[in-house]
C-alpha cells in the first residue's frame, strides 16, 4: 500500500482545476440561457410564460444526475458519442438555467410598477424599459443569490464523476482506489471544496447586507 505524497496532491490539485473550469463553463453558459428563461418568464404573451414555466418544473424536478445520464447517455441513441467534459457542462447549463432564471425572474418582478410607470411616461417602449431602467436595477438585487447559487454549482460538479468527468471528487475516488486511505483523502477533497466554496460565500453575504442597508 502507497502512501500519499506529492503525486497525489498534484492530482487532486488538477481536479480542482477541472472543477474550476465546469463550473465555470456551466455558469457561464447557464446564464445565457437563465437571461432567456427570464425574460420570457416576465414576457406580456401569456403561452410564452406558462410553457418557459413547464420548463422550470421539469428541470427543477429531474435530479441533476438523472439529468446527465439523459444528456451523456441519451444522445448514444443518434450515434453521437459525447465527451464528458461536453455532456457535464450541457446538464448542469441546462439545471442552471432554470434556477438562475427564476432567481433574475424575481429580481424583475420586485421592482416597483411605479418604475415601469416613469418609463413609460419618458416614451420608452416595454423593451427599453426593461433593459435601460428594470434590469440594472434587477441586477443589483440578484447579484447576492446568483453568486450564492455559484456555490452550490461548484459542489454540484461533484455528480459529473458519475459519466467519467474527472473533476475533484473523482480524482479522490481515484487516488483512494490505489491508496486506500479514504478518510485522508476526503477529508482533502472537503478542505479543497471548502477553500472553493467559503470565499463566494462571504461574498455573497457581505453583497446581501451592503443592499440590505442601502434600502433601509
Amino acid at each position: 500500500m502507497d502512501s500519499f505524497s506529492s503525486v497525489q496532491l498534484l492530482y487532486l490539485l488538477k481536479g480542482v482545476g477541472w472543477t474550476l473550469v465546469l463550473s465555470l463553463i456551466s455558469f457561464a453558459l447557464g446564464s445565457i440561457a437563465g437571461f432567456a428563461v427570464m425574460l420570457a418568464r416576465v414576457s406580456v404573451h401569456k403561452p410564452i410564460r406558462v410553457i418557459t414555466s413547464v420548463y422550470i418544473q421539469i428541470i427543477q424536478g429531474i435530479p441533476l444526475l438523472v439529468l446527465l445520464f439523459i444528456v451523456y447517455f441519451g444522445v448514444g441513441i443518434f450515434g453521437i458519442n459525447v465527451a464528458p467534459l461536453v455532456a457535464s457542462a450541457v446538464a448542469l447549463m441546462i439545471h442552471v438555467s432554470a434556477f438562475l432564471g427564476e432567481i433574475w425572474r424575481g429580481s424583475v418582478q420586485a421592482i416597483e410598477k411605479t418604475q415601469w410607470e416613469a418609463s413609460e411616461c419618458l416614451g420608452l417602449s416595454r423593451w427599453q424599459s426593461l433593459i435601460l431602467v428594470i434590469i440594472p436595477q434587477a441586477l443589483r438585487m440578484s447579484l447576492p443569490p446568483s453568486v450564492g447559487y455559484l456555490v452550490q454549482v461548484i459542489k454540484l460538479t461533484s455528480l459529473a464523476s458519475v459519466v467519467g468527468f474527472v473533476e475533484l471528487t473523482r480524482a479522490g475516488q481515484i487516488i483512494n482506489n490505489s491508496l486506500f486511505q479514504p478518510f485522508l483523502v476526503f477529508v482533502l477533497v472537503g478542505i479543497f471544496y471548502f477553500v472553493l466554496c467559503y470565499p463566494l460565500s462571504l461574498w455573497s453575504r457581505a453583497m446581501e447586507r451592503k443592499l440590505n442597508v442601502g434600502n433601509r
